[in-house]
């Protein structure tokens, strides 16, 4: 009797861990902590990326690397005023949300119309194909987290 007692225990046991180890498929692993980047190492991985698909000469390099530089000094600045308004409470209004829409497509327009004048035609397609495949991962991720957070 003793002896059955202890091997249900066992199989107890070991059935009950088998089952930790498993993971539901609705539940996923909490994400890894990402380092976080000074700007400037973000812009020089930024760099290296798109020298290793673009194939950049060493003029293209150095003319992308200020770009970059320019565009990462903009995006803080407008993350501080960000900061500073959600610190205060405040929310945009329809025509400011507007204004800040049209001025983000304006600078995007004209880091394309920079980026034309770096890069060479193929190198160009190559890179607006990036920047397209980029948006679609970026809306999955947006989708998916709002499915997970509703």
């Amino acid at each position: 009797m003793k002896k059955l007692f202890i091997a249900a225990l066992l199989f107890v046991g070991i059935t009950s861990f088998a089952q930790d180890g498993e993971m539901d498929t609705d539940q996923r692993p909490p994400r890894e902590k990402r380092e976080r980047l000074t700007p400037e190492e973000r812009n020089e991985k930024q760099l290296k990326k798109l020298t290793a698909d673009l194939t950049l000469n060493a003029k293209q390099q150095d003319q992308v690397k200020q770009l970059i530089a320019e565009r990462s000094a903009k995006a803080e600045k407008l993350r501080e005023a960000r900061k500073e308004q959600r610190e205060k409470g405040s929310k945009l209004t329809a025509e400011q949300r507007e204004a800040f829409k049209k001025e983000m497509t304006a600078e995007a327009d004209a880091n394309d119309a920079k980026m034309k004048g770096i890069l060479t035609t193929d190198q160009y397609t190559k890179w607006k194909k990036i920047q397209e495949e980029n948006k679609d991962k970026a809306k999955d991720k947006m989708r998916e987290y709002r499915r997970d957070n509703n």
